[in-house]
C-alpha cells in the first residue's frame, strides 16, 4: 500500500530545478517507497548499494559503474549512497557527466563536508521522517472523522509513531515488535556501524538516558555523572544518534544575552514510537513529557525548526517558531484551560510583542484571548497542525 507523503509538492520542485536531489531520513521512514512510486514516471534505474556488487563497482570504477547502471536512463536512483567510498567526488562525475540523480541516506553523514563540498550548486536537499499526522490519517483512509475517532488516532499516533511498517500493523503487540526489531537494526547498522561504536551497551544507556530526560534541557556533566562516560564519548553517541535521525537537540532561543542566559539543548526523540521503544514502556496515557515530544515531531515534519525559551528568572515556553522580524511562542500541555495563559507565556509576549501564540493540548477549546496585541489560541493537534500549514502556505517558514 503506498501512502502519499506531505513533501510530494516539494520534491517534485527540486526535481526540476536540480541535477540531483539527496532525500534523507531515518531507516524505514519510507524514503524508497517514495522514490520508486515517483520514479516510475521515468525510464529510471534504482541501485540499492545493499548489493555488494553495485557497491563495489561504484567504490573501484566509476567509469564502469556509470556504464553499467547509469547510462541510458533518464533517471538514477541511489540508494543509501552513505556507505559509498568517495562519494562526493563520484556523484559530481556522474551530475556532471549530465545524468539525473536521486540518491538516500539514513544518515546525515550524506551531508558532511566530505561529500557537500563536492557538490555545491548541484544537489538539493529533502528530509523525510516518519508519518506526519495528516500521513497517518491518510494510511488510515482517514477523510473525515468524528471527535471521538479523532481522539483514538491521535492516541495511536503519539504510542506507536509514524513509521509506516507500524502505522499498518493493525495488531498492537505486532506494532512493538516491529518498534523493537527496527530500533535493534538502527543502533547496530546506522549508529553504530557508521560511526564506528564499540560499546554497544554505553551507546544503548545512553539512548535510554535520553527517553527518559525528554523535554527537559540536556545537563552534559549530569549525563555523564549518570552514564559512567567521558564528555567526548557522550558528545559522540548524542552526535550519532542525531545524525542517525533518532533525536534531534533543540536549541534555546536568545536575543539579549543577558537575560536568556541558558544555553544548553533539549532533546526530543524524532518519533515518539521509538522513544517509548526506547524505553520499553508503551503507556496507555501518554504523560505530558511525551506529548511535548509528539508536538515538536509534529512541528519538526511540516518544516520548521522549534527553539525552547527560558529565562535567568525562570520563565519559560516550550517552544519558539523563529522567522526573523516575527516569532510565535507554543505552550503544551495534556489540559490546559481557555484563557489560562501562563507565567511564561506572558513574559515572553511582553518581551517580543508577537501576533500570535498558540497553547497546545489534547482537549483544546478553540478559543482564543487577546494579550495586548497578541492573539493566543487554545488549540488541539489538528489545529496546530492547521497553525503550521498555514504558516507554509503564507511563505513564512
Amino acid at each position: 500500500m503506498y501512502v502519499e507523503r506531505d513533501i510530494r509538492e516539494l520534491f517534485g520542485n527540486m526535481h526540476e530545478a536540480s541535477k540531483m536531489v539527496a532525500l534523507v531520513g531515518a531507516r524505514q521512514c519510507g524514503k524508497t517507497t517514495f522514490l520508486k512510486e515517483h520514479a516510475s514516471r521515468f525510464d529510471s534505474n534504482y541501485v540499492m548499494f545493499d548489493d555488494p556488487d553495485a557497491r563495489g563497482l561504484f567504490d573501484e570504477d566509476i567509469k564502469k559503474f556509470e556504464l553499467q547502471y547509469v547510462k541510458g536512463h533518464e533517471l538514477t536512483v541511489l540508494d543509501e549512497v552513505q556507505y559509498c567510498k568517495d562519494a562526493g567526488r563520484k556523484l559530481k562525475y556522474l551530475v556532471d557527466s549530465g545524468h539525473k540523480l536521486w540518491v538516500t541516506s539514513s544518515s546525515e553523514t550524506l551531508l558532511g563536508k566530505e561529500v557537500l563540498s563536492h557538490l555545491v550548486g548541484r544537489v538539493t536537499v529533502a528530509r523525510l521522517h516518519p508519518f506526519s499526522l495528516n500521513e497517518f490519517l491518510r494510511a488510515r483512509g482517514q477523510k473525515a472523522a468524528t471527535a471521538k475517532t479523532m481522539d483514538r488516532h491521535i492516541w495511536e499516533h503519539i504510542t506507536y509513531g509514524g513509521y509506516p511498517q507500524a502505522v499498518l500493523a493493525e495488531n498492537l503487540e505486532m506494532k512493538k515488535i516491529i518498534l523493537r526489531s527496527l530500533l535493534e537494526t538502527m543502533l547496530l547498522k546506522d549508529v553504530a556501524k557508521t560511526f564506528s561504536i564499540e560499546d554497544m551497551d554505553g551507546l544503548e544507556r545512553c539512548a535510554r538516558y535520553l527517553a527518559e530526560t525528554i523535554g527537559g534541557v540536556l545537563s552534559y556533566n549530569g549525563a555523564c555523572n549518570a552514564l559512567g562516560l567521558s564528555f567526548p564519548t557522550l558528545k559522540k553517541y548524542i552526535d550519532a544518534l542525531e545524525k542517525s535521525y533518532l533525536v534531534v537537540r533543540t536549541k534555546p532561543f536568545f536575543t539579549n544575552k543577558v537575560r536568556e542566559i541558558t544555553k544548553q539543548p533539549k532533546v526530543y526523540f524524532l518519533d515518539t514510537g521509538m522513544r517509548n521503544a526506547v524505553a520499553n514502556r508503551f503507556e496507555t496515557n501518554p504523560s505530558g513529557n511525551i506529548f511535548e515530544n509528539y508536538v515538536a515531531t509534529e512541528i519538526i515534519k511540516a518544516g520548521h525548526t522549534p527553539k525552547y525559551w527560558r529565562t535567568k528568572a525562570g520563565a519559560e515556553v516550550d517552544f519558539v517558531l523563529d522567522m526573523g522580524e516575527q516569532q510565535s511562542p507554543i505552550e503544551v500541555k495534556l489540559d490546559a484551560g481557555a484563557g489560562n495563559v501562563t507565567r511564561g507565556m506572558m513574559s515572553f509576549i511582553e518581551s517580543y510583542r508577537p501576533k500570535h501564540a498558540l497553547v497546545v493540548s489534547l482537549k483544546g477549546s478553540g478559543e482564543s484571548v487577546k494579550v495586548g496585541a497578541c492573539r493566543v489560541t487554545f488549540t488541539d493537534v489538528p489545529g496546530l497542525r492547521d497553525f503550521l500549514h498555514g504558516m507554509n502556505g503564507a511563505g513564512e517558514e
